[in-house]
Order: C-alpha cells, then sequence, then structure tokens
C-alpha cells in the first residue's frame, strides 16, 4: 500500500472557474520561485527555480484515484483535476507525466501557475498538454515585478514574458491569465494600460482581475480600490479582453433568478454594472431604485464613476 500524503489532493470544492475542481497540491509547502507579497499562505519558505521530483507520479495518480472513488461513491460530481499547489506546481520534473496518467480518468485537466517558468520549454511542454490553463500577470513592468512577486533572483522578467507569449501561441486549450491589483503598486491606470495590451496578444478565453482576500504575506499588500477595480474592467474590455472580477464572490452571476437584491449583487461581483443595466435588471422584477438605495445604504454596493457613467460593484468584505 503507497504511503500518500493527505495533503496531494483536496476538495473537490466548488470553483466559479473550474465547476467542481478537485485539487493536486504537487509542492510540498512553501516551495516557490516567487515570494508574493499578497500571498494567502505566507513567505516562501524556499525559495527555488530548479525543478524536481518531489513525489512520484504514481503516488499522485494514487492519491487523486482515490479521491475520485470517494467523491463517485458520495455521488460528488468533478469538472476538472486541478494542479493548484502550496508552492509553483510547475517546479514539478514529472508535472508532464502526470497530466498524461491523469488523462484516463477522462476528467478535465486544469493548471494554475504563476508563470514564471514559462521561458522553460519543457515547462511550456509540460502545462501544453492540460485542457485549462491559468497564467499569472501582475503586470509587464520589471520594477513592479519585483515589488509584487518578490521572485528569485536568478529569473529575468523579459524571458517570463517572452515565454508567456510563445505557450500562448502552441497551447490549444482554454487559456486565462490572472491579475492581481495592490493598491498602489500596480493600479495606477499606465501600468493596467501597458498590462491589458500585453495581455491581448495573448488572446486568452478569459481573463480574471483579483484582489487580495485573505490576509497577505505583507501587512502593507492591500487590495486597490472599488474605483480602480471598475477602471481597470473597463481598460480591459477596451482593448476587447474577455474580463472578470475574482474577488471571492460566488453564487447565481448573471441571469435572472427573481430574486432581485441577489441578482444584482451577484452580477455586480463579476463585473461593473452600469446605471442603465441595473435599471433593466430593477424592471425585469417590477422594482423601483429603491432596492439600490437600500443595497448601498447596507455597504453590500458601492456606485463608482468611469467616463462620465455610474457603474456599481458588489462591496468587497
Amino acid at each position: 500500500m503507497v504511503n500518500i500524503p493527505e495533503s496531494i489532493t483536496f476538495g473537490p470544492v466548488p470553483s466559479r472557474r473550474l465547476g467542481h475542481s478537485l485539487g493536486i497540491n504537487n509542492i510540498p509547502p512553501k516551495i516557490c520561485t516567487y515570494s508574493c507579497t499578497y500571498c494567502q499562505l505566507g513567505k516562501t519558505k524556499k525559495m527555488q527555480i530548479e525543478r524536481q521530483q518531489f513525489y512520484t507520479p504514481e503516488k499522485i495518480v494514487n492519491a487523486v484515484k482515490n479521491k475520485v472513488k470517494k467523491a463517485k461513491t458520495k455521488g460528488e460530481s468533478i469538472d476538472y483535476l486541478t494542479f493548484v499547489s502550496d508552492g509553483e506546481p510547475t517546479l514539478d520534473s514529472n508535472l508532464g507525466k502526470e497530466i498524461s496518467y491523469l488523462k484516463e480518468f477522462g476528467i478535465k485537466i486544469a493548471v494554475i501557475t504563476n508563470a514564471s517558468l514559462l521561458s522553460e520549454k519543457d515547462v511550456r511542454d509540460d502545462i501544453g498538454n492540460a485542457d485549462w490553463v491559468s497564467l499569472k500577470i501582475d503586470t509587464v513592468d520589471n520594477v513592479i515585478w519585483k515589488k509584487i512577486n518578490k521572485p528569485h533572483k536568478s529569473l529575468i522578467f523579459e524571458r517570463i514574458l517572452e515565454g508567456i507569449s510563445e505557450f500562448s501561441l502552441s497551447f490549444k486549450g482554454y487559456l486565462t491569465t490572472e491579475t492581481m491589483l495592490i493598491q498602489n503598486v500596480n493600479d495606477q491606470i499606465r501600468n493596467i494600460e501597458s498590462t491589458a495590451v500585453f495581455i491581448k496578444g495573448l488572446h486568452p478565453t478569459k481573463s480574471y482581475i483579483s484582489i487580495p482576500i485573505r490576509p497577505p504575506a505583507e501587512k502593507w499588500a492591500k487590495p486597490t480600490s472599488e474605483t480602480n477595480l471598475n477602471i481597470a474592467y473597463q481598460i480591459f474590455t477596451k482593448y476587447g479582453i474577455d474580463a472578470e472580477y475574482l474577488t471571492g464572490y460566488e453564487g447565481n452571476t448573471f441571469g435572472f433568478t427573481g430574486e432581485i437584491e441577489e441578482d444584482i449583487l451577484s452580477v455586480a461581483s463579476v463585473h461593473p454594472i452600469r446605471k442603465d443595466g441595473v435599471t433593466e435588471l430593477l424592471e425585469k422584477a417590477d422594482k423601483d431604485w429603491s432596492i439600490v438605495e437600500k443595497l448601498l445604504h447596507e455597504d453590500k454596493l458601492i456606485e463608482v464613476e468611469y467616463n462620465k457613467n455610474k457603474f456599481y460593484i458588489r462591496k468587497f468584505k
């Protein structure tokens, strides 16, 4: 009997991006190429960029097999097997083999990576066999990158960006990006514009704009304001990017359920709603503007302006 650490797999957990996701933690905590200021797992214990074997592929596959079996016994569905680690998943030199072996389960495979090792062809090849990949792109400015992501000293940012671009050209699956906005660090309009231009060139299926929602590694790493979050969304969409917020809120996004307050909050947690869009939702529910005033008063909704238009965003927790 193979001794399998319980921490290798977890879930399945609900995910707005991935439905029901079974997490695969293929890196021991906390080994990473970055020591991001906003990381919810705290500061990186061991910085490294050399790939190595942490667990054998057989141990990973057996851990997943056991979890899938338990989930099926309980009638739980699994939409994705997701490599999301306590460190950087692409540091695992067996990642390509593991993805290949896990294909036998007939479940889609996702990889959530900080993209720091995509300058290496073997890394691009390994995750190229996944069905869904998320790339972390917080900025394209070298100085801001060092401040926000605190990379391993041997990493070269220009090569990382080149690797990301190369990967986007060859990857045939569902490509997403995630940009974490930190107050007074990478949330200035100039930085957001340059980041959006780069992301546009990748032609991602979806781009997520996120904020820290749990205690960060560095206390000063605060989430950007609702106003700047709205500006970022408007800039991304200006460049034709299909953008969404990823701010920790789940729920019945989009559509009309009949519960007007929940409908407004649900949509506003994904992207800002222009005033006329809110009015349209209210008309469908046969309700008036007092609903919005109530949500504003209860501090559940916030009003922001952009290009002389009023938008409504769900208030951060």
